[in-house]
């Protein structure tokens, strides 16, 4: 019975022992073997492997998967201009070096993730520093994201990890000059708008001017034609008029008396101081020589 048990114990001991000694590497992870925390191998391939059984040698995995830092918090910065902006970035990287990455942080993600946002953090305040709040949001904004990953992938190089892309997902102000901006968008908008409008009036004013002018041409040409045909009319009248008083000068005498007499009695008190016996009043008097009718 005791042989049996101590068969069944053995068996198990070699069992444990066989089980520590193998391990399986996934295809999405690395193996670092290492012993005391001196590194002893490191596998990238999957499969079926085998190592000494602890203390001796132990195996950590490493993710070979593309990994992303995002910062929790927007970050608060200063531009060229002395203002400060909110950023809000993000990382994605891989571990690329594994041995490397393992001396730096023993495997240990967390403290890969804090050394990497000192890093990035780093990056971003060199860059910012040296544009405006214009150049950063808008202008050069993707010159800002190639120079950050620049700066970071030479420093991640250092401790194994390579940088696959830095992105800046949010630049905005912060809430103390958020009313000034607004005010200056405004200012210029109105700005804008008062330019319209004065082109718009000067626009106004030079067609305005434009129809006076025309309206000016065109009632000078009518009042030169109604001239012309005025006068036409009246050369036509006259001819007329000396055509019919060429023929009885005494009844042209008679005609032109009554336009005078006319003209001098059209009001009731009108008064005249004249000689009765004046020629003027030749065709008033009743034994006044009667018009003579040419035959």
């Amino acid at each position: 019975m005791n042989r049996i048990v101590a068969a069944l114990i053995a068996g198990f001991i070699a069992i444990m022992l066989l089980s520590s000694t193998v391990f399986v590497v996934d295809q999405r992870k690395y193996a670092i073997v290492f012993a005391l925390g001196e590194v002893k191998d490191e596998i990238s391939k999957p499969g079926l492997y085998f190592k000494l059984p602890p203390p001796f040698q132990n195996v950590i995995y490493l993710d070979k998967r593309i990994l992303t830092l995002d910062t929790p918090e927007p970050e608060r910065f200063i531009t060229a201009e002395k203002k400060n902006i909110l950023v809000d970035a993000y990382v994605k990287w891989r571990i690329v070096n594994p041995k490397t990455y393992f001396r730096s942080f023993g495997g240990d993600e967390s403290r890969a993730r804090n050394r990497m946002s000192q890093i990035v953090k780093a990056a971003l305040n060199d860059e910012i520093t040296k544009r405006t709040v214009r150049e950063v949001i808008s202008g050069e904004r993707g010159k800002v994201m190639q120079a950050i990953k620049a700066k970071v992938a030479a420093e991640a190089e250092a401790i194994g990890v390579g940088i696959v892309d830095v992105r800046l997902k949010r630049v905005d102000y912060v809430e103390q000059i958020n009313n000034s901006v607004y005010e200056r968008m405004k200012s210029e908008r109105v700005r804008v708008a008062n330019e319209l409008r004065s082109t718009g009036s000067a626009d106004s004013e030079k067609i305005r001017a434009d129809a006076d002018k025309q309206r000016t041409v065109i009632l000078a040409e009518a009042y030169r034609e109604a001239e012309k045909i005025r006068g036409e009319g009246d050369a036509k009248a006259s001819q007329v008029y000396a055509e019919a008083f060429g023929r009885n000068p005494e009844f042209y005498k008679f005609y032109r008396s009554l336009e005078a007499y006319r003209a001098t009695f059209k009001d009731k008190g009108d008064v005249m101081v004249v000689d009765p016996s004046s020629e003027f009043f030749k065709y008033l008097k009743g034994n006044g020589t009667a018009v003579p009718s040419k035959k």
